[in-house]
């Protein structure tokens, strides 16, 4: 048979269906991390959600802000990537990420650039209440910050995420794939939630602060309220990763333990 266009593998991705199966999750894996990135950059600091509860008496704080809902999904992705595809891939889709969140920033930016020009209030820096596009600069203005804090933390809790999952992979010799899951996402969180409290306050102002109580004791609060929100889903998605793991190992026909 002539060897025409026609007759050749478009791509090497289809050059066995194995390979092609293995390039499809990933992409479904990829494409779930950077469009929950982009969704709660987006939405990041817009509203605080107050989910304090009771326990044996005690009030417990906890107040989170609603870009904070889906990021566990993100360490998931990442965990999932690391396992199954290796360290290399896992870290070029964080710096992938990285990319997003500048993009994120960018179209911000032009969208608020662009004609026709809106009269700012100087006051609080946004058009008047119930003009035309307040809806936009309202988020655009708390996107900035929510995207600068998340863009120093993302960027180092993401790869302490890979580095840490892979630390504990090599030091277990493959064994124990809740230990890394989580050691790996615990500590990657610490080190997120941290950055983005301290950076969304001391950069943005955009933290629901009493300027009648102390500033610390608050600070301590959302870090503590983020971070235990982020270590319990942390530990519920523990037994969706080892499920997972084990149906894509027979779907991919990948051994992690040798990967």
């Amino acid at each position: 048979m002539e060897d025409t266009p026609q007759t050749r593998s478009l791509h090497p991705i289809e050059a066995s269906e194995i390979h092609a199966r293995r390039e499809r999750v990933y992409l479904i894996l990829a494409g779930l991390f950077l469009g929950t990135l982009a969704m709660l950059n987006i939405l990041g600091i817009t509203r605080f959600v107050d989910l304090s509860f009771t326990l044996f008496g005690l009030e417990i704080p906890m107040v989170v802000a609603v870009g904070v809902l889906p990021y566990p999904v993100t360490f998931l992705c990442t965990d999932l990537i690391s396992e199954i595809y290796g360290k290399e891939r896992a870290s070029h889709l964080v710096w992938m990420g990285l990319g997003l969140n500048i993009w994120v920033m960018i179209i911000l930016w032009v969208g608020g650039a662009l004609p026709p020009e809106v009269e700012m209030d100087p006051a609080t820096g946004l058009p008047a209440v119930g003009t035309h596009g307040r809806v936009f600069f309202e988020v655009r203005h708390l996107a900035f910050g929510a995207v600068a804090a998340s863009m120093v933390a993302y960027l180092a809790a993401q790869l302490v995420d890979v580095h840490v999952f892979h630390f504990w992979k090599r030091l277990t010799g493959g064994k124990h794939l809740w230990l890394r899951n989580n050691a790996s996402t615990l500590v990657s969180q610490l080190v997120d939630t941290t950055a983005v409290i301290l950076i969304t306050h001391y950069y943005a102002g955009a933290l629901p602060i009493d300027d009648e109580s102390a500033i610390g004791p608050q600070l301590v609060t959302f870090i503590a309220s983020g971070y235990v929100f982020k270590a319990v889903a942390a530990a519920v998605d523990t037994g969706p990763f080892y499920l997972l793991v084990r149906w894509l190992e027979g779907y991919l026909e990948i051994d992690t333990s040798e990967t």
